[in-house]
């Protein structure tokens, strides 16, 4: 739904895990935040310089999952699916305390963020939210990778389409929108990897808390997890997931409908990038109480975080 206030949770929430790439075991604590705050991310396992605004100008590394770095080369990783909880449930203002460099690989989805964050009552407060209205189309084009934005006045919107050659993943495309659908299948969409792309990316130091636990991986024609799929289009959903939450990398909720081809983390940001620097294509507006219609202020957001 669009709100037209800003929100903050009631109380701390707290998770624990290893990264994905890492290895390393983390504690995240996420702590209410004043208005106009944002969300930011605090090492709280060095004494100095030691916050990092979850911005897209911050992104030093979108290489299998979104890096966020500081000013003074403090760093934290795998921040996609921790946002993306964020920017379904509606948390604007967040200090997100955290004792290493990568956030917890979790189950490989949203679904345990989302579970905890659900039992926490948000915190309206007295600001308004800002939303990123588009204006015109934005365009960014990398080969067969392409994504653009378009305008939509009242809701986001993302049109993704992923072709691999693999006949499990195969051709894929979903489309959702954050205002009207269910957005139970993109929250327990697992991240996903092939059996031979594994070798490679340990090769690059990457990879070390990966298992079948928390990726879902594919061997030629079969599903390697035991339990197999979540749902029928849980490699399209797992990269819309990851979207949103790259997308609140801008700082504001958007009202736009993004379209998406074989996009990825790097793709995203480069094209924030290019979004924030065309400042005729968009602009920030607050919702007065009097334009939204009852529906659209009291419908919630179809959450069913305990599937």
């Amino acid at each position: 739904m669009l709100e037209i206030f800003q929100k903050t949770l009631s109380k701390n929430v707290r998770f624990e895990g290893i990264g994905l790439h890492t290895g390393k075991s983390s504690t995240v604590n996420l702590i209410p935040a004043k208005e106009n705050h944002g969300i930011v991310f605090k090492r709280i396992d060095l004494e100095k310089n030691n916050l990092i605004e979850a911005n897209y100008a911050n992104v030093s590394s979108a290489k299998l999952c979104t890096t966020l770095e500081n000013n003074y080369g403090v760093k934290v990783s795998t921040v996609e699916h921790l946002l993306a909880a964020l920017y379904i449930i509606g948390v604007d203002n967040a200090l997100i305390e955290i004792n290493n460099e990568e956030v917890p690989i979790m189950d490989g989805s949203s679904k345990e963020f989302l579970h905890a964050l659900k039992k926490n009552e948000l915190k309206e407060q007295v600001k308004k939210r800002k939303y990123l209205k588009i204006l015109e189309k934005i365009e960014l084009i990398d080969g067969k990778r392409k994504i653009s934005i378009e305008p939509n006045e009242k809701s986001f919107e993302v049109d993704f389409q992923l072709n691999y050659e693999n006949k499990i993943i195969g051709k894929q495309k979903n489309n959702i929108n954050f205002q009207k659908d269910s957005l139970e299948k993109v929250i327990s969409s697992r991240t996903f990897c092939l059996l031979e792309d594994i070798e490679k990316i340990k090769k690059q130091g990457l990879a070390k808390g990966g298992s079948l636990d928390n990726a879902v991986v594919v061997d030629n024609d079969k599903v390697l997890n035991k339990e197999g799929l979540r749902n029928n289009k849980e490699f399209v959903n797992h990269k819309i997931l990851d979207l949103a939450g790259d997308f609140l990398l801008s700082e504001h909720r958007l009202l736009g409908k993004i379209k998406c081809v074989q996009g990825g983390h790097e793709l995203t940001n480069r094209f924030l990038r290019k979004l924030m620097t065309c400042k005729k294509s968009f602009k920030l507006i607050e919702l007065e109480q009097f334009k939204i219609s009852r529906k659209e202020t009291l419908e919630p957001i179809k959450l069913a975080v305990n599937a």
